[in-house]
């Protein structure tokens, strides 16, 4: 059989998120354009006799920070060596787009950990998806929409939580149809973040960052309130125990998990005040 591995277009990613919303990974419905728009260049398709049976994401953050994600194979083309050629080559491909050092992130099923190890990733932690129902609830009027005159403001905060600048990502994430985009401000200076968007299935919160417990809780209770009444889902890294205590104090319940993993040195990150990662796809 031939194949070839080689760059995705606009309308194979949404074939991707097609395929990823069948494996339950439950994607946002505005993800895909703002992901092809953060990095046109950062996602591959595995074609075999002509058909496209597999998907990856391999993306370069300004080239000091790549993420891969969106790893499918079709599954009557798995257990056949194509999830190994086609994994393997973007890890390759990856490395070569960014600079010479520059660490690579990943978020992978548990079951797949000891595959990434052989190909050079370490574990970090892991992120616990955990789920819950929205509803309204009360919460700070300190609690305000983003508007799009916040954008260099938040895209400054997030480099402190993220570790590399996202701009081109953040113009669309923050703004997506079916989402809503919230900061907290305190004495004139915003102390955390978070975006809440619809997805296939219920809400999903991410990123959600904050300085402390409180502002991180007044924020989760502005976005329980937009998702009245739907699934409400929130990643967070289980290292963070007032991110864990925030969740469980929601009533919200584990019903996923990936390895947050790292080929080369891992961005030092404050954990502490991550209660919410941004997407599994794009780190």
């Amino acid at each position: 059989m031939e194949y070839k591995i080689r760059q995705a277009t606009r309308e194979e990613l949404d074939i991707a998120v097609g395929w990823a919303a069948k494996e339950g990974w439950n994607p946002g419905l505005g993800d895909a354009e703002v992901f092809w728009k953060t990095d046109p260049e950062g996602f591959v398709a595995l074609e075999v006799d002509g058909e496209m049976v597999g998907s990856g994401s391999i993306v370069s953050y300004g080239g000091k920070f790549g993420f891969m994600g969106f790893f499918i194979v079709k599954p009557e083309f798995r257990g056949k060596g194509w999830g190994t050629k086609l994994w393997h080559w973007r890890r390759d491909k990856l490395l070569s787009r960014l600079n010479k050092g520059a660490p690579i992130g990943m978020d992978g099923v548990f079951a797949m950990q000891p595959f990434y190890a052989k190909g050079g990733f370490v574990l970090a932690h892991r992120d616990m998806r955990m789920e819950g129902v929205g509803k309204i609830m009360q919460f700070s009027e300190n609690v305000k929409a983003i508007e799009v005159d916040d954008l260099d403001e938040i895209s400054s905060l997030d480099v402190k939580f993220f570790g590399y600048e996202r701009r081109t990502f953040l113009q669309g994430w923050l703004l997506m149809n079916n989402s809503q985009a919230l900061k907290y401000v305190d004495g004139g200076e915003i102390k955390g973040y978070g975006v809440v968007r619809k997805c296939q299935t219920g809400y999903k919160i991410g990123p959600l960052f904050a300085d402390n417990y409180e502002v991180a809780d007044e924020l989760f209770r502005a976005m329980s309130t937009f998702a009245d009444g739907e699934p409400i889902y929130l990643d967070v890294p289980e290292i963070n125990i007032d991110g864990m205590k925030l969740a469980k104090n929601y009533n919200m319940k584990e019903c996923f998990g990936c390895a947050r993993m790292y080929y080369s040195q891992a961005p030092a990150l404050p954990y502490d005040k991550i209660f919410g990662v941004t997407s599994f796809e794009l780190g």
